[in-house]
């Protein structure tokens, strides 16, 4: 699906000039000539947030020419490195850390580090996905939404057993026993489809080792067969040993692994955001369900977080720069991310630490943990921030790890060997 929406773009800057009774003025000097726009926002809620948005910053800029181009978001996945090289937009979606990697490496993405400088505005209120947006020492986008990962828990059955929210490892694990005590799991998980048990992985490597060691894996420059590597899956196995997940997780996709918790069957699932809406409609009320970080493992290492970070950036092709960058600048405000994100609209979190959000206690806690984390940083989840084909090979060796625990060291020799070929 592709269309060319300038005619949407301007009937609804049309109508925000109409309501405000005049063009704001957005800049010192007017910007002038075309501005193209590429979406890969083509699912209809997305899609019309975006058209507005774009619509007040025709409003203040009512000189320029703006063509959006609305292309289906598995489409554009395959057509972006065209178009890139090609017939390139200035300003397009993407995402961040290893997603954007391959386009910054072919120079097809604009560095836009002044945009980050200390100092500005991006700067300070953006601080936490910096690192996401960082290649080479250098910034290649800017960032409109994310959304957390995190622990949701059976507030009512930790409370009938005396538990409280983990503060560390040993205490998840004392969790955990009490649990199984009672005749439940500890966590429901569906890992057909593998990408679930991978966000056990990068949680429990980001707390034992920290960020950075995280993301010198995915750059492969980590042997899978390093004892650091395997002090990360013998913490796991910790809890696979235990019994901690619940059976047949491998049958099962995440959909499947809900009806645990809501039955109360099992305690609590790791998980994103996402899922708190299929938790409330399958009748889970909010003082039955509640959140919280996943605990230190290894104390003094900044506590990062999974929060998969939705992007702007400009063509390195693009023709008018200026006007980009005006734009990115429109988006990445306060103002804008609060709209943006709001539960009519996208219904995730602002990246902007300034934003408001709405009055939604997961969205509260979550966006409170992620403005306040920067020093820990923000990762992509696995499939993001490592290459497709080792994300592939090892998403399969942790769904293995989780049924059978004691095939380690085959899992870790066979990850190494694909390193090798990968990297």
């Amino acid at each position: 699906m592709r269309s060319i929406l300038k005619t949407s773009v301007a009937a609804l800057a049309t109508a925000a000039v109409m309501a405000t009774g005049a063009f704001a003025a957005g800049h010192a000097e007017p910007l002038t000539g075309d501005l193209r726009i590429n979406l890969d926002t083509s699912n209809p809620a997305p899609r019309a947030t975006m058209e507005a948005m774009i619509a007040r910053f025709q409003a203040k800029n009512p000189d320029l020419n703006i063509t959006t181009t609305v292309i289906d978001r598995e489409a554009y996945k395959t057509q972006i490195r065209n178009f890139l090289s090609a017939d390139a937009p200035d300003v397009l979606t993407w995402y961040a850390a290893n997603r954007m990697k391959p386009y910054v490496d072919a120079g097809l993405l604009d560095d836009v580090s002044d945009m980050w400088a200390d100092g500005t505005d991006i700067a300070k209120e953006l601080a936490s996905t910096k690192g996401a947006m960082t290649i080479d020492g250098k910034q290649w986008g800017v960032p409109y939404t994310y959304y957390q990962w995190g622990i949701y828990y059976r507030k009512d059955i930790y409370e009938e057993l005396g538990l409280k929210e983990p503060a560390n490892f040993e205490e998840m694990l004392s969790n955990c026993e009490a649990m199984i005590a009672s005749g439940r799991k500890c966590y429901t998980i569906g890992s057909k489809f593998l990408w679930t048990a991978s966000g056990w992985f990068d949680y429990l490597n980001m707390r034992t080792h920290g960020f950075d060691f995280h993301m010198q894996m995915a750059r492969g420059e980590i042997e899978w067969t390093d004892a650091r590597v395997r002090e990360t899956f013998d913490n796991w196995g910790k809890l696979v040993r235990m019994g901690a997940f619940v059976d047949d997780h491998q049958n099962k996709d995440w959909q499947q692994s809900l009806p645990f918790l809501v039955d109360g069957s099992a305690g609590a699932i790791l998980k994103g955001n996402f899922a708190v809406a299929p938790l409330r409609e399958a009748g889970l009320t909010d003082d039955q369900l509640d959140f919280h970080q996943f605990p230190t493992i290894t104390e003094g290492v900044a506590l990062a977080e999974d929060a998969p970070t939705d992007t702007f950036h400009i063509a390195a092709n693009a023709q008018n720069k200026k006007a980009a960058r005006a734009f990115l600048a429109h988006m990445a405000s306060a103002e804008e991310q609060s709209i943006i994100n709001n539960g009519e609209n996208l219904g995730q979190l602002p990246v902007n630490a300034n934003a408001s959000i709405d009055d939604d206690k997961f969205l509260k806690e979550g966006f409170a943990m992620l403005s306040s984390n920067s020093p820990g940083g923000v990762a992509q989840f696995f499939d993001r921030d490592f290459p497709a084909e080792m994300a592939s090979a090892a998403m399969e060796g942790m769904q293995e790890f989780m049924v059978f625990p004691d095939n380690l060291d085959d899992i870790l020799a066979r990850l190494e060997s694909v390193r090798q070929d990968v990297y």
